[in-house]
């Protein structure tokens, strides 16, 4: 699969919620190996060929493994930093951002640590606010408390969408994706899919109650912002 990228704002999206931004936001994901979010957060770098530094912690290299770059399929260089705490994964995050020639910062953080708070976040916000690169925050077994972070997203897995030609084959990946705080949006839920021809995330608004239909006969998550 090619690197995923926002290149239109479907109807009835903000046109905000398709903008790469350079600034700190935050990806909470429903199940701890769930791919879902890093997938969006790739595809919503800005579309360049600096390296991207991608920092793990050790809890979720155990649970989540290596990211495997040849499927993702990027064609920028990838700077893979292993550490074990989360302080570390911080402190490492924040001294790529000082480096403008990166394309993007990702840290990957399992749950929460007393030292992810919030002047962490608001030094990782100001750091890639001044230094015009992208960061992403992807956090695992964790809850959305009190963060500097300017987007924070809650994004989970669906089931794929119908295959057009067989029934019985994966159709397009789908992911439920709830923007549940922004300084920049307005909140909101929607289904996110994958065009491969076009290599395109496209978005689509949820149903009216904000409940997300899994497509497999059972309910799917609730909006809450």
């Amino acid at each position: 699969m090619g690197l995923l990228r926002m290149q239109k704002t479907p109807q009835g999206v903000p046109p905000q919620v398709g903008l790469a931004r350079f600034t700190l936001s935050e990806a909470f994901v429903e199940t701890a190996a769930d791919a879902a979010a890093l997938g969006f957060a790739l595809a919503r770098l800005p579309r360049r060929q600096r390296p991207l530094l991608w920092v793990q912690d050790r809890l979720s290299r155990k649970e989540t493994g290596y990211p495997y770059i040849a499927g993702i399929g990027t064609q920028r260089p990838v700077i893979m930093v292993n550490l074990s705490r989360a302080t570390d994964v911080l402190w490492a995050m924040e001294e790529g951002l000082r480096c403008r020639s990166l394309g993007g910062v990702i840290g990957e953080i399992w749950g929460d640590p007393a030292v992810l708070d919030f002047t962490a976040t608001k030094r990782l916000a100001l750091r890639a606010e001044a230094a015009g690169v992208s960061c992403w925050l992807i956090r695992r077994a964790a809850h959305p408390n009190l963060s500097a972070a300017r987007d924070r997203w809650r994004i989970g897995a669906l089931p794929s969408a119908p295959h057009p030609h067989d029934p019985q084959a994966p159709g397009a990946p789908r992911w439920a994706v709830e923007l549940f705080r922004s300084r920049h949006a307005k909140p909101g839920a929607w289904v996110a899919t994958y065009d491969r021809a076009a290599d395109r995330v496209d978005l689509v608004a949820a149903t009216g109650d904000g409940t997300l239909d899994a497509g497999d006969g059972t309910a799917g998550r609730r909006a809450t912002g």
